[in-house]
C-alpha cells in the first residue's frame, strides 16, 4: 500500500465475482493481475501497462489516467450525498490532514464503506447496463 501503510478493502459482491474469476486467468498465483512479462507471476502489472491499455482505448493523455479512476468515483460518492466524508477519504486511503484528530481517531467506517463499495459496485453496473440498453435501442 501507498506509502507502506495497510488498507483495509471492503469488497462489493461483483468485486469478489471478479477477483475468483481472475484466478484462473492469474494461474492462482500471488496476484491478481500479474505482468505478462513475469513467467513465474512475481510481479504485478505496472501502471505503464494500465496506462498502455487506456491509450489502447483511445484515451489521449490529457483525457485520462489510471489515477482518474480515483477522482471520477471521489466525485461520484460525494455527489450522491449518501455517504459520509469520513468513510469516503478512508476509502480513498487519504490521510486525516488535522493532526490532532489523527492522533485520536483510527475509525475504519468499515460498515459504511462496505455500503458504499456495495452501492458503488450497483451504480457502475446500471451505467453499463443503460449503455448495453441504448446501444441495442440505435441498432
Amino acid at each position: 500500500m501507498k506509502m507502506r501503510r495497510g488498507h483495509l478493502v471492503p469488497l462489493s459482491n461483483q468485486a469478489i465475482e471478479v477477483l475468483e474469476s481472475m484466478k484462473e486467468v492469474s494461474g492462482h498465483g500471488k496476484f491478481v493481475f500479474p505482468s505478462r512479462l513475469s513467467p513465474r507471476g512475481d510481479k504485478h502489472m505496472s501502471t505503464e501497462a494500465m496506462l498502455a491499455a487506456l491509450r489502447r482505448m483511445d484515451y489521449a493523455r490529457e483525457e485520462m489516467t489510471v489515477h482518474g479512476f480515483r477522482g471520477i468515483a471521489a466525485t461520484e460518492l460525494y455527489e450522491s450525498g449518501r455517504w459520509s466524508e469520513g468513510a469516503i477519504e478512508r476509502q480513498l486511503a487519504h490521510v486525516e490532514g488535522n493532526s490532532v484528530k489523527a492522533a485520536y481517531s483510527y475509525a475504519q467506517y468499515l460498515g459504511e464503506r462496505r455500503d458504499m463499495m456495495q452501492w458503488w459496485s450497483d451504480y457502475l453496473d446500471g451505467l453499463r447496463d443503460t449503455v448495453i440498453f441504448e446501444r441495442r435501442k440505435c441498432s
